[in-house]
């Protein structure tokens, strides 16, 4: 899957977007018609600890999935992340199943 990451305010490495790219590759076996994603990593001007916001585009035939977690790190919000398209993905596919 073709995984478009942009990094706002920032530079983000490249074992960062290879990670990125690793655990969105996933979301593969669980809906094979994704046509490409774009990914958004944002930090925020706050003091909390949390302030690092991973935002995903998940475009699929007819309609596009969208996911915002905010945590300490992007690591950690590109597995929530990922884990929520998941279930979203699955759902989809449930869906589809029952029109056939």
């Amino acid at each position: 899957m073709k995984v478009n990451t942009q990094s706002v305010n920032f530079n983000a490495d490249q074992k960062l977007i290879d990670f990125i790219q690793k655990r969105m590759d996933k979301l593969d076996m669980y809906y094979d018609k994704v046509i490409k994603s774009d990914v958004f990593l944002k930090v925020e001007n706050t003091s909390d600890k949390a302030n690092k916001i991973f935002e995903a585009k998940i475009h699929v035939p007819g309609d596009s999935l969208i996911v915002k977690k905010q945590c300490k790190s992007f690591e950690e919000g590109t597995d929530m992340a990922v884990a929520s398209l998941q279930r979203q993905l699955k759902k989809r596919k449930e869906k589809l199943r029952t029109y056939l």
